[in-house]
């Protein structure tokens, strides 16, 4: 007679697959709460401790390991040495392994998990048994996955072993399950600990989606999420209509909410190729769409808009006269549903702006950077400022309302690519000059689009200004106030640009390069 064991958390389908290997005469070895509820269904079991000869001991820490179970699992069929030597020794073979592991990753997402908790769910029979039947999968089937059980109950029912090629890739699968399973464990006890930057990573990420191309046709793609992504993501939005999304859709939308969840008051920001081209704040979040949209109302034209606040019926209506290809918003209240998803492709996420639960794939809000044969981790940029943090080095101190327009320019152009320039007035961008090969470009590019909007503006710099130029352009086009780093060995140079046009400037200490 034929063995299989079965050890699981996640009872999913459990009982069905048992039924079936029971209809075929494979008799079913299990353990604690596995056994018992196969049993209480009627399932004929056999207990681990009736196979090992020894009581499960250490609640519940030591019951599988040991050499009547491994053996079972390892010994190779078609070796005579290890078939003999399971046979003097009385240990008969595992033909099937159906294991899932303790809830870790449940665990540890609980708000009020103590360490002592998260060790305690930490699986080591198990990962030791699939290991081991995966190790020698062409005699021994395993299966990880609840998904795969109506695949395994088709092939009894049908007589049809197998393949070597299909058992390959059950253990394939086996270790990438234990592996995103040992890393989840690493990271989280790596946090505990405060190690920032270990010697060595694992990362883990679950797939959500195949992609039907990546930023080019030809190019093919598919969309992963950290475990558990936390609400206030990308990944963990919630689409409530339209189309799938796409590779550049995500990547657009991951953007478009960064700038976004910047601001306590209402705010709006599109965005096209993860840059903003209008970023609009007010009183309601009616008037900063306007404010958004008014900013560049060319560039918004088939652009992904994000808001911190829930969409009313009059912010939808509005946006429904333009053609967009994603709106990101908290909620949407059941009138601005009606109008929006009468736009068939129009894809509508749901994303909450407090930042929640999630498991960060290095357990603090990290930016990683794929590059050719490595890897570059950084903090994610989340420095902010405030009035007085701010050193004024011009003759003209800046006004109240400058001061304000100042900051909302600074927190936008963090989020530009460099080179980067931000004109803003009124609450709203006005004109956005990005990834420009010199920083003078970049402002002529902003300023162009701003047109006469441009006087009266105030000019945020990502970085400090190498020589006077971009002052220069700044007070031909009626730029009244300038927030930049400093720190440029000709930083005197552009202070008596500034002064000579009575532009008021101030330095932060600090930059926001973005690639």
């Amino acid at each position: 007679m034929k063995r299989a064991l079965i050890s699981v958390s996640d009872k999913t389908g459990i009982l069905e697959l048992a039924q079936a290997l029971v209809r075929h005469e494979i008799e079913i070895v299990s353990t604690g709460g596995t056994a018992k509820l196969l049993k209480e269904n009627g399932i004929p079991v056999t207990g681990i401790s009736d196979i090992t000869g020894f009581p499960e001991i250490m609640d519940g820490r030591v019951k599988t390991l040991h050499p009547n179970i491994h053996g079972g699992l390892l010994a190779i069929r078609s070796n005579e040495s290890h078939m003999r030597a399971i046979q003097e020794l009385g240990i008969q073979p595992i033909d099937y392994v159906i294991v899932n592991l303790y809830p870790f990753q449940a665990t540890i997402e609980k708000p009020d998990v103590t360490l002592e908790d998260a060790i305690e769910n930490i699986d080591i029979g198990g990962p030791s048994m699939l290991r081991a039947a995966a190790k020698n999968y062409q005699d021994v089937l395993v299966v990880v996955d609840a998904a795969d059980y109506p695949a395994v109950i088709e092939h009894l029912e049908q007589g049809k072993p197998f393949t070597r090629e299909e058992r390959l890739a059950f253990a394939a699968k086996v270790f990438r399950h234990t592996a995103a399973y040992d890393a989840l464990v690493s990271q989280y006890l790596t946090k505990q600990t405060g190690v920032e930057y270990p010697e060595r990573i694992t990362l883990t990420y679950e797939k959500a989606q195949d992609l039907r191309y990546g930023e080019n046709p030809h190019q093919s793609a598919a969309f992963y999420r950290e475990p558990s992504a936390g609400k206030h993501t990308i990944a963990g939005a919630r689409q409530l209509h339209g189309k799938e999304l796409s590779y550049n859709n995500i990547n657009d939308a991951n953007a478009a909410l960064a700038i976004v969840q910047e601001f306590a008051e209402p705010a709006v920001v599109a965005v096209k190729h993860t840059n903003p081209c209008g970023v609009g704040i007010a009183g309601t979040i009616f008037d900063a769409y306007m404010k958004a949209y008014e900013a560049d109302p060319v560039s918004i034209f088939g652009g992904i808009v994000a808001l911190n606040r829930p969409v009313d019926k009059a912010t939808a209506q509005k946006m429904a006269e333009i053609f967009l290809e994603i709106i990101i918003a908290p909620s949407f209240d059941a009138d601005a549903l009606d109008i929006l998803t009468q736009k068939k492709n129009l894809r509508l996420l749901e994303v909450s702006q407090e930042p929640s639960g999630g498991i960060p794939a290095l357990g603090e809000p990290k930016t990683l950077l794929k590059v050719n044969g490595g890897l570059l981790i950084q903090d994610v940029d989340t420095q902010t400022l405030q009035p007085a943090d701010l050193k004024v080095v011009t003759k003209r101190q800046p006004t109240d309302e400058e001061m304000k327009q100042l900051l909302f320019a600074w927190t936008v152009v963090k989020h530009v690519k460099s080179n980067a320039i931000v004109l803003a007035k009124d609450n709203c961008t006005v004109g956005v000059g990005a990834g420009q090969m010199n920083r003078v470009g970049a402002a002529k590019i902003a300023i162009e689009q701003a047109g006469e909007r441009a006087k009266g503006a105030v000019l945020a710099s990502d970085a400090f200004f190498p020589m006077s130029d971009t002052v220069e352009a700044a007070a031909s086009a009626g730029i009244t106030a300038i927030i930049q780093p400093g720190g440029s060995i000709k930083d005197a140079d552009s202070i008596a640009a500034a002064d000579e046009a009575g532009i008021a400037m101030v330095f932060t200490g600090i930059r926001h390069f973005k690639h």
